[in-house]
């Protein structure tokens, strides 16, 4: 039978890209629930042509205009708000839920589905950076495994395998460096939006496109490694690595180094969380090693203060990635809409630390609320 897929987050680069994958291994997979936050009409488009059980907007004032629609799908449910993405997760023929949702939202609906023991196909690093420990002791008690799909936690996943009880010395986690990898820190003062959507190898949403430029994706990536892997972070190093064709590596006792190569194409970590432990053929480009000269730089701390923050927050650990989380979700949005220069959000995030209550043992709650005051003082600071 075809396994069922819940993508919580298809009308994002992640969610678009699973279904062309789904698409392609269509005797494989088959679509049973596509959600959203706001753009219906592309979801009506992606309802119409896979025909799922269900779909879910979650801002509730499109409920109308999507269920217009979709009014000629007579066997497609259509929900609507918060509530129906957390239920929707737990329908029993679901057999694994993609998390492309981006941002906090994503929390609560993958803890669902955890709890429902579904199978969770990761790239919602947001999870991980606001409750790791807790989504982790989830995962262990309702026995439900988590495959990442961000292509760094991809690679290091696909390292690991075959390596049971190993010891891992150390992550080699790669970083593009963004489109302002080069650039004198005086200037980035002055870099428009433009500017920092203009990503150099990879094509992916707005929001983590400029968390690339600030490389506050990386710092983040770090904190999901560590809690994915059970790695400690001051045994997690992030290498600047331009050509982004080796996606991350690991070290082992041995000093042995296993890394994965490969073109920057979201479609393989996608296909291999959905098809783990086996490799399905991809229609893709192929990666020519002739081609590509592989480089590897250390990353600037003082210029991408945002990477430095998050590995403050690793330090600190309890509530403080959460603070950071949201703080970062407020300044992102705050840069696309030009309420602040690039620079400044490092500068926000960094008194939303300072003036955000610290827990150092967070339960669920404490995270909603912390994310809550978080958001609000960063508005506050950012004016």
């Amino acid at each position: 039978m075809k396994q069922q897929i819940c993508i919580l987050g298809s009308t994002g680069s992640i969610g678009t890209q699973a279904l062309q994958v789904i698409e392609e291994h269509s005797d494989l997979y088959e679509v049973y629930c596509l959600t959203a936050n706001n753009r219906v009409e592309l979801l009506a488009e992606q309802a119409h042509k896979f025909h799922p059980a269900a779909v879910v907007i979650a801002n509730e004032t499109h409920y109308q205009r999507l269920k217009d629609l979709l009014a000629d799908l007579t066997d497609t449910k259509v929900y609507a708000g918060a509530e129906a993405l957390d239920q929707i997760v737990e329908a029993g023929p679901i057999d694994m839920v993609l998390t492309a949702m981006v941002g906090f939202a994503g929390l609560s609906p993958t803890i669902h589905a955890i709890k429902a023991h579904k199978k969770i196909c990761l790239a919602n690093k947001e999870t991980l950076v606001v409750a790791g420990e807790l989504i982790g002791q989830l995962a262990a008690e309702y026995h439900a495994p988590i495959i990442p799909v961000d292509s760094e936690h991809s690679a290091i996943f696909q390292s690991l395998v075959g390596e049971d009880d190993n010891e891992i010395e150390k992550i080699l986690l790669t970083a593009s460096g963004g489109p302002f990898r080069l650039m004198p820190m005086e200037r980035l003062a002055t870099v428009t939006k433009d500017d920092a959507l203009r990503h150099p190898t990879w094509d992916m949403g707005a929001k983590i496109t400029i968390d690339s430029a600030t490389m506050m994706n990386k710092g983040f990536e770090v904190i999901e490694a560590k809690w994915l892997f059970g790695v400690p972070a001051d045994r997690i190093q992030v290498l600047v690595h331009p050509q982004s064709v080796v996606h991350s590596a690991v070290q082992f006792h041995d000093g042995s180094v296993k890394a994965q190569l490969g073109v920057p194409d979201m479609r393989l970590p996608i296909q291999y969380a959905f098809s783990f432990p086996k490799r399905l053929p991809l229609t893709s480009q192929r990666l020519n090693l002739f081609q590509h000269p592989l480089e590897f730089f250390e990353p600037d701390l003082d210029k991408f203060h945002c990477l430095a923050l998050a590995f403050e927050a690793i330090k600190k650990g309890g509530n403080m990635p959460c603070i950071v989380n949201a703080a970062n979700e407020i300044v992102n949005r705050g840069f696309l809409d030009g309420k602040c220069g690039f620079l400044q959000m490092g500068q926000i995030i960094e008194q939303t630390m300072q003036r955000t209550p610290f827990n150092p043992s967070p339960s669920y709650d404490t995270y909603v609320q912390t994310d809550k005051e978080a958001r609000r003082i960063a508005r506050e600071i950012m004016g």
